[in-house]
């Protein structure tokens, strides 16, 4: 069964997935209802079962989910294995309000609740939503796109939390604790089988290695899988005919020493990947198809789009290579000095990636990356992190500071293909009136055929950016009566970033250069076939030519830049508790999100723009929430309403010739959150859901507001609207059963589905990059023994197999959607105009296997 859904028939694909998840629970209910004896037995040990209570560290201490101000959704280790999660973009099915896409590149991935957050393609980016790895901060959502091991939960904070969690979690955290070392000596082990040629093993250990002092934990994981898309190569070189596949492995290992009251933790980690990622799909295929198709003899792009297909267009590798590891020691001192605790957290780590891409996502040899290295992007960091805190009757206090050295080092570059020149001759040919077999370029720049871009030879650009970041901060409660407390909690951060950017032409840009010594922008007389084309047309003309890859202004230039910022930030919360099953709470929170430099080459016209710098961003988050617990705890229902406003929101995107960052004045976000966690009557019958609606929109603004107005036309559909990548309404539902179906086996099953609103795609908020609204069903069913030494288990991702997309983009060089001038609905936007070819980044199809699961 495929589901669908467009705005106006939403409430009846909520309705669908209402049944299809009622269904399941009256299933599972029937199967733990076998014999009545079997339902006798468990009713009687559901009476005998401890009151659910869910902890959670969303304050840095552990305390009962209920009894937090905060909305949190937390994931269980259970869920997780029977959801099959085994990195952040698989965890989005159990999480209302959570997207996470991937765009050129699986290290460009990005993490985004209530709609908010920070396009992941420029790694001088830092992310609205930060990933913390057993208390240490990744600088980008990539590096939480890996096998996360054995996880012992994960909670999703949303809304700023910078106070405890720094200053780059300005739309939230995902927290992922995993699993420590224990003192009971166990192994376990797993194989799985699947669709697209998949195969995976993990296995690992845990055990005393000293007894009551020292213990250990060792977790390996090898992982491939075929690829998504078949790829038509088209004229080559590439030879590989599909994509985005899977290929990794990942070693952790853990220290626990328990000296006394004491407790360290030491994790070590290393993961590397080497796969092809990532090529597209059409949406659209624009006017500029029949030039493709026509130098690449039929195979340049879909003459029809039809990405239900999942056909690709790729003649260049999509090679990607990545390469994360480091070690943490996460120590815990308790002190006789006011019962208190000393944590320090020190984390050390080295991420680097390297990539192959076929810029111009066809099987024409336009525009290109190569995969030797003139593509990466390096991240050294050290983290350090120092706490001490304690508790009174009356106080729960906390003070700390934490300290962060990152050095990144990026290499970006766009290589000539063998026929940019001529597609270039044919598109200038086209928009000129000539015949297409005219070398345009050629006659506009004076030079020989083929010489103008030259093949090979491109734009090559070094890039460092060191940022320093120190903060002090504290967190406390004061429970003025039993059933009052108030949390004041305070942060001071001090960054320093310093960048250089290195740009170079291994050609110089002659094509460009010559092309404007000829035009007469430069105040001389056009010369040759320029004095026949109107005065008018030649800037855009000259624009076509001198594109930011191939602007001779580029080369040889050089860019140094510093910049320190100092940031209050911090969050005032009271919570009544009305009695020991329902409390409320108010809270507001101010975030913050450090300023940067925008690591690529940004041109107004032609010009490369005299500033990177972009600002800081903040919110002013208000919530309004109610936890309520039923049932001896065995029913959790949480309902929050969220306000957030945010200035100077960090927006990354495209703009038709280079990528650029920009701050948007106004961002607003409000709506509800709710969570329900149920232990059912039923015996081993759990349920776990929530919805999210959210209304995110830009505030009004115009080209003056913009630190850069010329770059206005391009955000001209912003103003007042709904921002990308930002449903409505989305909702998660999971339901889990297992327990023993005969004395000698025992089975379990999960579903989970996510429906998500419909929403744009694009940060330009085109309305061809449009995502319907539909719903992703995951289900897993095992059959094993009692003890769960073994375990088969058979499942499947996306089982109705829902076509979705991630990501729509502009096919570079295929059109044009903006125009120059304003059109009749007011902005620069006219759909009737717009020539551009759109390619996709898709969702996962449907994907089905076995698993065994051992234990000992």
């Amino acid at each position: 069964m495929r589901v669908k859904a467009h705005t106006h028939n939403r409430f009846s694909l909520n309705r669908t997935l209402m049944v299809t998840c009622s269904g399941m629970v009256m299933a599972l209910g029937a199967a733990a209802a076998l014999t009545p004896a079997a339902q006798a037995q468990n009713a009687q040990a559901q009476t005998e079962e401890e009151p659910q209570v869910i902890t959670v560290t969303a304050q840095k201490r552990e305390q009962s989910l209920q009894d937090v101000p905060i909305v949190v959704t937390t994931l269980s280790a259970k869920l997780l294995q029977d959801a099959g999660v085994k990195d952040i973009k698989d965890m989005q099915v159990l999480t209302p309000g959570l997207t996470v896409t991937s765009t050129q590149n699986e290290s460009l991935t990005t993490a985004r609740i209530r709609g908010v957050g920070t396009v992941g393609d420029n790694p001088g980016m830092e992310s609205s939503v930060g990933v913390v790895i057993d208390g240490v901060y990744r600088p980008r959502n990539g590096v939480g796109f890996g096998d996360l091991g054995e996880i012992g939960r994960i909670e999703v904070l949303k809304g700023p939390q910078g106070t405890l969690f720094g200053k780059n979690t300005s739309a939230g955290v995902i927290n992922i604790i995993t699993k420590e070392p224990a003192f009971v000596f166990g192994m376990d082990g797993e194989a799985t089988v699947s669709n697209y040629d998949g195969k995976g093993v993990s296995a690992s250990i845990t055990g005393p290695l000293s007894e009551d002092l020292v213990a250990g934990r060792l977790f390996v994981a090898k992982r491939e899988r075929g690829g998504f898309y078949d790829v038509n190569t088209g004229i080559g070189p590439r030879t590989l005919k599909e994509d985005a596949d899977q290929n990794f492995y990942t070693v952790r290992g853990q220290l626990l020493f328990t000296p006394g009251a004491h407790k360290i933790r030491v994790i070590a980690d290393y993961s590397k990947r080497d796969e092809n990622c990532c090529a597209t799909v059409q949406t659209r295929t624009g006017p500029t198809g029949a030039a493709l198709n026509t130098l690449a003899a039929g195979n340049g792009v879909a003459a029809t789009a039809n990405p239900e297909a999942r056909l690709a267009y790729s003649n260049r590798p999509t090679t990607q290579q990545i390469t994360d590891g480091g070690v943490s020691v996460e120590a815990n001192i308790k002190l006789a000095w006011l019962d208190s605790t000393l944590t320090s957290v020190t984390g050390v780590r080295k991420w680097k990636n390297t990539n192959g891409q076929d810029i111009d996502y066809s099987g024409a040899d336009i525009l290109y990356r190569r995969d030797n290295g003139d593509f990466k992007a390096n991240f050294d960091t050290f983290s350090q992190e120092l706490r001490l805190a304690g508790a009174t009757d009356k106080l729960n206090w906390l003070v700390g500071a934490f300290y962060a050295d990152e050095d990144l080092k990026r290499t970006d570059s766009y290589v000539y293909g063998t026929q940019y020149e001529t597609y270039l001759s044919i598109l200038l040919a086209q928009a000129l009136g000539l015949p297409t077999t005219t070398p345009t370029v050629s006659v506009l720049t004076g030079r020989a055929p083929g010489t103008s871009y030259t093949p090979g030879q491109g734009a090559l650009d070094y890039y460092t950016q060191e940022s320093k970041s120190l903060a002090l901060f504290t967190n406390n409660g004061y429970k003025f009566t039993d059933q009052f407390e108030v949390t004041l909690g305070l942060r001071y951060t001090q960054e320093t970033k310093k960048m250089t950017a290195i740009y170079t032409n291994s050609d110089g840009g002659v094509g460009c250069a010559s092309a404007l010594g000829r035009s007469g922008l430069l105040g001389n007389a056009p010369v040759g076939a320029w004095a026949t084309i109107p005065a008018a047309a030649r800037p855009t003309v000259v624009g076509n030519m001198c594109t930011f890859w191939g602007n001779a202004a580029f080369n040889n230039r050089r860019v140094s830049n510093e910049v320190t910022e100092k940031e209050w930030s911090g969050t005032l919360k009271g919570a009544y508790r009305f009695n020991e099953n329902v409390m409320a709470y108010a809270s507001y929170a101010r975030g913050y999100k450090g300023g940067g430099y925008n690591l690529d080459r940004a041109q107004t016209g032609i010009t490369p723009d005299s500033t990177l710098y972009f600002k800081p961003e903040t919110v002013d988050s208000y919530e309004l929430g109610l936890k309520t617990s039923m049932m001896n705890n065995k029913l959790l229902f949480n309902i929050t309403a969220f306000d957030q406003t945010y200035q100077d929101f960090q927006l990354n995107t495209f703009l038709g010739t280079a990528f650029v960052v920009e701050s948007i004045p106004e961002l607003k976000s409000k709506g509800v959150d709710a969570d329900i966690y149920w232990s059912t009557p039923i015996r081993g019958l759990s349920v776990q859901g929530g919805i999210a609606y959210a209304d995110t929109k830009y505030g009004s603004f115009k080209a003056s507001d913009l630190s850069n107005p010329a770059r206005f036309p391009q955000l001209s559909l912003l103003p007042g609207a709904r921002m990308s990548f930002a449903p409505e309404l989305t909702g998660s539902l999971a339901v889990t059963w297992s327990g023993n179906i005969a004395e000698n086996l025992r089975a379990s099953g999960n579903i989970a589905a996510k429906y998500s609103s419909e929403y744009n795609t694009g940060s330009d908020l085109i309305p061809y990059k449009m995502q319907d609204g539909y719903t992703l069903l995951n289900a897993r069913f095992g059959i094993g023994a009692p003890d769960q030494a073994w375990t088969l288990e058979f499942w499947a991702q996306n089982l109705t197999d829902e076509t979705y997309k991630q990501v729509v983009i502009n096919a570079p060089l295929q059109g044009n959607g903006f125009q120059s001038t304003v059109q009749p609905n007011g902005t620069y936007y006219n759909q009737a105009l717009d020539s551009n070819t759109y390619d996709a980044f898709m969702g996962q199809p449907r994907t089905y296997g076995v698993t065994l699961r051992v234990k000992y």
